[in-house]
């Protein structure tokens, strides 16, 4: 019997004694929880923050700066302030040729570092020359060669000369326009209305060379990893170092890791086929030849 008594502890204070230990097991497991959960599920929470940002800045009204002469995919290769007339087929690779050779001249007089982007770079490792069915041209500098740009050298003119007849020595004098989109600090994309951050203008015809720049979206959390408005992504060693080469017979650079850039954007094909709008490699000339008309159509345009 005195046994059994010492073993008689009130009901009431054993419901509240175990009541007592879940709930600071409760509360101990929960903290854990929410710890592990806070931990690991960190950068959802950075991302779906700066996804929340973005779509702010979509929902922006956006004008656009640079203002093509058309919205058809011909007329949408000439700036409207300087367009006069479409410029035929069998001259505007010289206009193209003159835009990017005073590019790369100038900006390399100034001390800016520039490279071969998309099209043009493709254009490079074919042979060292702009395609021929390119009516447009393509470059990329990093967000702080494009703020030195446009805190120096905004809205700025600049005269190129070369030889227009080499029998009479003849010299053209051209006039370029170096305009930098004001839109360029937004690294967002936005509406999609100023994915380009600048061009370098023909003013005789319009025609331009797009310039864009590289950024570090997001520096603590993807470091190293490097991207422009229209969604290009690049890692720091794809293209630092920059290699240094000749484009159309003036100096350049180009990417250090340009051919994992081109299939990455392109696909191998575009290092291996030999028929594409409209011409044909020619591996004697070394040259993208027009293929005549009555030939079979090439394949759909890059």
């Amino acid at each position: 019997m005195k046994s059994s008594s010492s073993l008689n502890v009130p009901l009431p204070q054993s419901r509240v004694f175990l009541f007592f230990v879940l709930l600071v097991s409760s509360l101990l497991l929960g903290t854990a929880a929410i710890t592990r959960t806070t931990s690991s599920n960190s950068s959802t929470f950075v991302k779906a923050e700066e996804r929340a940002t973005e779509q702010q800045h979509e929902e922006r009204n956006e004008e656009k700066y640079f203002h093509e002469a058309g919205w058809t995919m011909e007329m949408s290769h000439y700036d409207g302030r300087y367009f006069k007339a479409v410029v035929p087929y069998e001259e505007h690779r010289e206009v193209l040729q003159h835009l990017i050779r005073s590019y790369l001249s100038v900006t390399s007089s100034l001390g800016l570092e520039t490279w071969l982007a998309h099209g043009t770079l493709l254009g490079w490792w074919w042979n060292g020359r702009i395609m021929p069915w390119d009516y447009d041209l393509d470059v990329q500098v990093s967000i702080a060669t494009l703020d030195h740009m446009a805190r120096n050298f905004n809205a700025t003119f600049h005269e190129w000369n070369y030889v227009a007849n080499e029998t009479s020595g003849e010299q053209v004098t051209k006039t370029y326009l170096l305009d930098i989109n004001p839109n360029y600090v937004e690294i967002e994309r936005m509406q999609g209305q100023n994915v380009i951050d600048a061009r370098w203008i023909d003013t005789a015809t319009g025609m331009f060379v797009d310039i864009t720049g590289l950024v570090e979206r997001n520096a603590r959390l993807s470091p190293g990893v490097w991207s422009c408005k229209n969604y290009h992504r690049y890692q720091t060693r794809d293209i630092w170092p920059l290699r240094e080469t000749t484009f159309e017979g003036v100096e350049a650079r180009i990417p250090y890791e340009f051919e994992e850039i081109l299939i990455g954007e392109y696909g191998e094909k575009s290092l291996v086929v030999t028929e594409w709008e409209g011409h044909r490699w020619d591996e004697d000339q070394k040259e993208w030849v027009r293929i005549p008309n009555n030939d079979t159509e090439s394949e759909q345009a890059l």
